[in-house]
């Protein structure tokens, strides 16, 4: 059994795992900690949930640690690209959590929030700085951030970034950062898009991969209700008044579609929660709390904002509609059955989508199972 002391990991981050609590790497970290350590570039397949942010988190901050220096005003010694907010707050506080004996600046920038603090806090540089491509585009231009001394480029979730239309901001802001330092490239899916990206970005890379693209979890029981569109919501409420429902996250096409759905479960007596990219980042962060907490057992959300929501204990995801990328239903129906545990994906589907579920049986080369309407799901 591999153990972190075993990766080569120096005494300070190995007593902040353990006061986190984690004692083995997973599989993605175990391939890719030791690449990272040797200074070579890498690039990853694997799925939100798999331990990827410690697997570059830890040797970076060893690396940082190893070769002290003061990052340049108004710059940073690591840059990380992430998709959305919600990923990019949880890989800053990976980072402060596993550098907290190192003594590590960690800066944070996403939009939705003012840039005033945020240019603040790079004026006297950072270690590492966390960003999405767009709000960091923004301070490019104001020149309150500079990347010219950067050492280290991470970009994580590189597919999505495709999906949001990040790539020319991407080659943009890498662009202005020196040729000669390492780079670790993140993705769940390989696209030819995303791999004709990875091959500009890096040298001579590592190449690691856990979870085969396109497979879903093994312990999701999945199956779809073939069902009008007309009768979804009841579909969905006789759903979720199951007890045996707990902590579930449902998925919708669009911002206006996920406001919707918690309207009707309001007025119908489920409590419940949006989280899309019209919220407020206050609004955000309120949802995930009083989903995480427990106070609200059903989230919904769109594709877009549920990338870097990391909940455990959720036992069920229902796609009230289903994804026309098929990629996207491997992500989705991954935010259950984490960490040993069991779930179910129950995916509604009508006339409109039986190709989009077509295209979903064809990647994931598995047939879902048909399953009866629960009850007699009322029309909208």
């Amino acid at each position: 059994m591999t153990s972190f002391a075993s990766l080569g990991l120096n005494a300070a981050l190995l007593k902040a795992l353990e006061t986190e609590g984690y004692t083995t790497p997973t599989p993605i970290q175990a391939q890719a900690i030791p690449h990272v350590l040797a200074g070579r570039d890498v690039q990853g397949i694997a799925q939100t949930g798999t331990g990827k942010t410690a697997a570059f988190a830890l040797p970076i901050l060893q690396r940082l640690a190893a070769n002290r220096r003061p990052p340049a005003r108004g710059g940073c010694r690591v840059l990380v690209l992430s998709p959305t907010r919600e990923l990019a707050s949880q890989i800053a506080e990976s980072f402060r959590a596993y550098g907290r004996n190192i003594g590590v600046r960690v800066a944070l920038m996403f939009g939705g929030v003012p840039k005033g603090r945020q240019a603040r806090a790079m004026a006297g540089g950072v270690d590492v700085l966390v960003a999405t491509p767009g709000r960091l585009i923004d301070h490019m231009q104001d020149r309150t951030v500079r990347l010219d001394l950067t050492e280290i480029l991470v970009l994580d979730e590189a597919d999505h970034m495709l999906d949001l239309g990040f790539i020319i901001p991407i080659r943009r802001i890498t662009a202005t950062i020196p040729a000669a330092r390492q780079t670790l490239f993140f993705s769940a899916t390989m696209p030819k898009e995303i791999g004709a990206l990875a091959a500009g970005m890096l040298r001579d890379p590592a190449h690691v991969a856990v979870t085969p693209v396109a497979t879903t979890v093994e312990k999701v029981e999945q199956s779809v209700i073939f069902v009008e569109g007309a009768r979804k919501r009841g579909v969905l409420f006789d759903l979720l008044r199951d007890t045996t429902t707990g902590r579930t996250l449902v998925f919708t096409r669009t911002k206006h579609g996920a406001d919707k759905v918690v309207r009707y479960l309001e007025e119908s007596g489920i409590p419940a929660v949006a989280i899309h990219g019209n919220k407020s980042q206050p609004q955000r962060e309120r949802a995930l709390a009083a989903f995480r907490s427990g106070e609200t057992r059903v989230l919904i959300a769109t594709d877009i904002a549920a990338r870097g929501i990391d909940v455990d204990g959720v036992t069920h995801v229902i796609n009230y509609d289903l994804p026309n990328v098929p990629e996207s239903y491997v992500h989705r129906i991954g935010r259950t059955a984490r960490a040993g545990a069991s779930g179910v994906a129950i995916s509604l589907c009508d006339n409109e989508e039986r190709a989009f579920l077509r295209s979903i049986e064809k990647l994931t080369r598995t047939r879902v199972p048909v399953m009866a309407i629960p009850g007699q799901a009322r029309a909208a």
